[in-house]
């Protein structure tokens, strides 16, 4: 099944609607009506609908990102109603920066990172031609402070790009958070031992075989 065919609108006069806010093509002041009549509606179909407005772009950019921006207020006016069908689309979308504007605005800051970490849990660790969704949800937790969050991202980072990480990071935090990563794994620094111990923080060292102590 298709985007399209899981966000289209249902039947009735709603269909009508869902074909325009879908379709660049359409008269720009159509696309505005139906956006204003779907978002009115706010029913579960018609939120889906609505919600194809973003998986099209349209000349000019203003006038794009306008009419996004109808469809942002739209959805997010329904509040919980819209959490389905938002849940839903940020699953099958390529992109994430529309879905989580709306899910910032009508779920809890705890609510969203359970939403984001339950999406990256579906997300396969294997090569992919195109990454960037995966990688942009991983961006995401960057500012958000959640126990679950390390334990989530680190089967997405192979030991060698984490170990090269580590010795360019210059927060402490992060450090400590990679660090106890690499006990819980009974990962080594190897052959970068004698670098990596001069970014040890306080109470953790390496060992012969520069595996990480906690003291």
């Amino acid at each position: 099944m298709g985007l399209f065919d899981v966000f289209k609108g249902g039947g009735g006069g709603l269909a009508k609607h869902a074909a325009r806010v879908a379709n660049k093509r359409a008269q720009q002041h159509e696309r505005r009506e139906s956006i204003h009549v779907l978002a009115s509606d706010g029913s579960d179909e018609a939120l889906r609908a609505l919600l194809t407005r973003f998986t099209i772009r349209v000349d000019p950019s203003i006038t794009d990102g306008e009419e996004k921006n109808a469809a942002f207020l739209g959805v997010v006016q329904n509040g919980e109603a819209a959490l389905g069908p938002v849940r839903d689309f940020l699953d099958a979308s390529d992109t994430l920066a529309w879905p989580l504007k709306i899910l910032k605005e009508i779920q809890s800051e705890g609510e969203v990172t359970t939403t984001l970490l339950e999406l990256l849990a579906k997300m396969e660790t294997e090569y992919e031609r195109d990454p960037q969704k995966k990688i942009d949800v991983i961006a995401s937790f960057e500012e958000r402070k959640d126990p679950r969050i390390v334990e989530a991202v680190t089967r997405f980072l192979e030991l060698e790009p984490l170990t090269q990480a580590f010795l360019r990071e210059e927060s402490v935090r992060v450090r400590i958070r990679m660090l106890d990563g690499y006990i819980e794994r009974n990962w080594t620094f190897g052959d970068v031992k004698d670098e990596a111990s001069k970014k040890m923080p306080t109470g953790y060292t390496l060992g012969k075989k520069g595996e990480v102590r906690k003291k």
